[in-house]
């Protein structure tokens, strides 16, 4: 049997809807965020990039930078095994109980990615709760429901940042089973934030547990970085709280909080994590310098809803149409997958911007769009010089305005 055929076929059709994925060969230089060099046929030049999740541009912080380098010298590159086999290092535990102290909780436990860490709580809790049933948001990242469909727990999904159907749904359950609501504070395509208290409170009806992502608002949202959570004044309130390192904290990783029992049973059950390689404890080291900054250092946050602020203005100003919320990610709506792969080739081609298109199946079709993440790091003339290019591609692509 030829495989590579079958292969081909499929990613020809792919490509035929518009949905195949390129990879842009970007070279990040220490220093000068959110300049990339981008390599590609021409040659290598320099591109200024709009869709880092690196939100604050922590990746590039001297303090970050300064406490790896150190750390390497100091402990060498890799962990040496899984946590369990010779991988638990000094620089791991207090990471762990930084994050703790992030959320006001008893304990956290470290996986290598926020993928990871979601796919295995969420599959641990399902499948080792008796009768559990977990009940998700239908806006939830692959990663919750990966997990969720691992665990082979009985699941409902509710709808979007709906707390009255969230409701109708906890009121049908017996009141003496397992219950987990799973959610998210941010949910990075459409850039909405759920509404956490309510949905905290319906949660505390009907005794489920609440497990909420907040990946893409650690370090953004909160007086410490707690996330929207802790701007909210509900941490403690939740039962886990999942996060990340690899976005606002400019490193890789994740992470579980919660009581020191919930993150042993965890840590004693969770094939993701059990069998996994540890973090190198160089990365955990520049993590917990980059968590430790933003706990008291309010400029970068400050600095980029600022530049949120102005990047929005413009765009309406210009009649650019863009999803409103209330958070940092500015989903600019282009609605065709062949049109949004185009507009993101040239303005990569022609003005040196580099955006991902997001198409299907990370969005609806239908709904295809390019993400904004402006970084406080991005200056006033790098916002005037992108809303520039939109508006002239704009006029030549016949796209439609927004209507004032």
């Amino acid at each position: 049997m030829d495989f590579d055929a079958l292969f081909n076929e499929q990613l020809d059709r792919l490509k035929a809807d518009g949905n195949y994925r390129y990879f842009a060969e970007l070279e990040r230089k220490c220093g000068k965020f959110p300049r990339a060099a981008s390599h590609d046929d021409n040659g290598v030049r320099d591109v200024t990039v709009w869709c880092s999740n690196d939100y604050l541009g922590m990746g590039q912080h001297p303090k970050v930078i300064d406490a790896m380098c150190e750390a390497v010298r100091n402990s060498g590159t890799g962990a040496g095994g899984t946590r369990n086999i010779s991988g638990t290092n000094h620089d791991h535990l207090r990471l762990e109980e930084e994050l703790a102290d992030l959320h006001g909780k008893e304990a956290a436990l470290l996986f290598t990615s926020g993928y990871v860490s979601n796919w295995s709580a969420l599959s641990c809790l399902g499948s080792r709760l008796e009768n559990c049933v977990i009940l998700s948001d239908s806006g939830n990242h692959a990663s919750m429901i990966e997990g969720i469909r691992h665990s082979k727990a009985h699941k409902i999904i509710w709808k979007h940042n709906d707390v009255a159907d969230l409701r109708s749904h906890l009121a049908r359950l017996p009141a003496d089973i397992p219950k987990i609501v799973a959610f998210e504070s941010v949910y990075s395509m459409d850039g909405d934030i759920a509404p956490i208290r309510e949905i905290v409170e319906a949660a505390e009806e009907f005794g489920a547990m609440t497990y909420i992502d907040e990946v893409h608002a650690v370090g953004m949202y909160g007086p410490r970085g707690g996330g929207v959570a802790e701007r909210e004044g509900l941490m403690d309130r939740i039962t886990l709280i999942e996060g990340t390192l690899g976005k606002a904290y400019g490193c890789v990783g994740g992470y579980i909080t919660g009581s020191a029992a919930l993150c042993d049973f965890i840590r004693s059950f969770a094939s993701g994590f059990i069998f996994t390689t540890a973090l190198p404890p160089a990365v955990a080291v520049a993590a917990r310098t980059s968590i430790a900054h933003l706990k008291s250092s309010e400029m970068e946050r400050a600095g980029q809803r600022r530049q949120v602020a102005r990047l929005r203005a413009a765009l309406d100003r210009e009649g650019i149409p863009h999803m409103k919320n209330d958070s940092h990610i500015v989903p600019v709506m282009i609605g065709d997958p062949v049109k949004t792969r185009m507009l993101a080739d040239y303005l990569m081609d022609q003005w040196g911007i580099y955006v991902q298109p997001i198409n299907y199946p990370t969005v609806p079709k239908g709904t295809e769009r390019l993400r904004f993440t402006p970084s406080p790091l991005h200056t006033d003339e790098d916002i005037d010089y992108l809303v520039s290019a939109l508006s002239v591609l704009w006029r030549q692509c016949a796209l439609a305005h927004a209507v004032a």
